[in-house]
């Protein structure tokens, strides 16, 4: 069975808030440490190797960018928090925009917050979710990478996020997912097209 695709396009990127495209489109954000895979998810979803560029180099990404999906819906790849070659400065600036943004787009359905399945639980990543309950912004906690680690190892750490957000409000799910084997990509696409 052929596997499907979607129409995507890169429509914008901008550092910029009052720049933000002006559109009427759904928005699901994508959001996390540094190269924690936002863009090779991004890439998994509509099925197009190089619609958001990659890098081996963490922090590449620099700018909220925007790929329209068969023009109707945006996915937004955000810079990485915390990567320290970048310098304090550019942490607490890009820091407090990745935030305004998140807090204040009125298009964002939800927002996925990235985390790497292979480490422990990072404050960072803690923080970001504290900031989004208090923001009663939905999101959806993605464990990306688990093709790297065993099954029970996916198992253990799906399970301690679990009990971590058990009493969040605003949590639509922990979802295990690889952008090498597709896990996780037909539930993903199930709960954005719920959400738009």
């Amino acid at each position: 069975m052929k596997k499907a695709t979607y129409n995507a396009e890169f429509i914008f990127g901008t550092d910029t808030p009052d720049a933000f495209p002006k559109h009427n489109m759904a928005e699901i954000a994508f959001c996390g440490r540094s190269n924690v895979g936002k863009s090779s998810l991004i890439n998994s979803i509509v099925r197009r190797k190089n619609l958001a560029h990659t890098s081996s180099t963490p922090g590449k990404t620099q700018s909220i960018n925007f790929f329209v999906v068969q023009d109707k819906w945006c996915l937004v790849d955000m810079p990485g928090f915390g990567y320290a070659q970048r310098g304090k400065d550019f942490q607490q600036k890009w820091k407090k925009e990745n935030l305004s943004f998140l807090a204040n787009r009125e298009n964002i359905k939800f927002v996925n917050v990235l985390v790497d399945s292979r480490i422990a639980i990072q404050e960072k990543d803690l923080e970001l979710i504290e900031f989004l309950e208090n923001e009663e912004r939905n999101y959806l906690i993605i464990l990306t990478k688990v093709d790297k680690i065993t099954q029970a190892e996916m198992l253990a750490k799906k399970a301690e996020y679990e009990r971590l957000t058990a009493s969040c409000r605003y949590v639509i799910e922990v979802l295990p997912y690889s952008s090498f084997t597709d896990l996780g990509r037909d539930q993903l696409l199930a709960i954005i097209k719920k959400n738009i």
